[in-house]
């Protein structure tokens, strides 16, 4: 199941950068075109394109490491006594709901589904990451209110 979504990760993080690349490109064509130029001192329009091509040039270049990332990624297999750690794929009761985590380097907080179940990719920078990494099968956390289910 690992690799099917590994798999399907890739593809995800591809299609955002191509849909993300193409909106800077248009971005940055809006900010230099002569019709953008200011005609008078109070308008705007030009900055603003500008700002919002250079903030959507920084992520499509996070986005394009993101892919680097996975493209070289693999992930390990746990067995259901060892610990959680980076590369696990994590059930867990949270708040008497099934769901699923993945622990990975990049692209935290998307939703990727796979053989029927909504798993949410998690990175170091959560707190939620955090709290799961060093757990085994049969912990409970407190806050929020888990218990981890099975570890793969």
């Amino acid at each position: 199941m690992k690799t099917e979504l590994l798999e399907k990760v890739r593809l995800e993080l591809r299609q955002r950068l191509d849909r993300l690349a193409k909106a800077a490109m248009d971005a940055h064509a809006a900010a230099t075109d002569s019709d953008s130029k200011a005609e008078s001192k109070y308008d705007t329009r030009n900055l603003e394109a500008s700002y919002l091509a250079s903030g959507q040039a920084r992520q499509v270049e996070e986005l394009a490491e993101a892919v680097r990332i996975f493209d070289a990624l693999s992930l390990p297999d746990f067995d259901m006594d060892d610990a959680i750690d980076a590369g696990a794929l994590v059930e867990v009761d949270l708040e008497d709901e099934e769901s699923f985590f993945l622990l990975v380097p990049a692209a935290g907080g998307i939703s990727i589904e796979s053989a029927g179940r909504e798993v949410t990719l998690l990175t170091p920078e959560s707190g939620l990451y955090q709290k799961l990494v060093g757990l085994k099968v049969g912990d409970q956390l407190e806050e929020p209110p888990l218990m981890v289910m099975e570890i793969s």
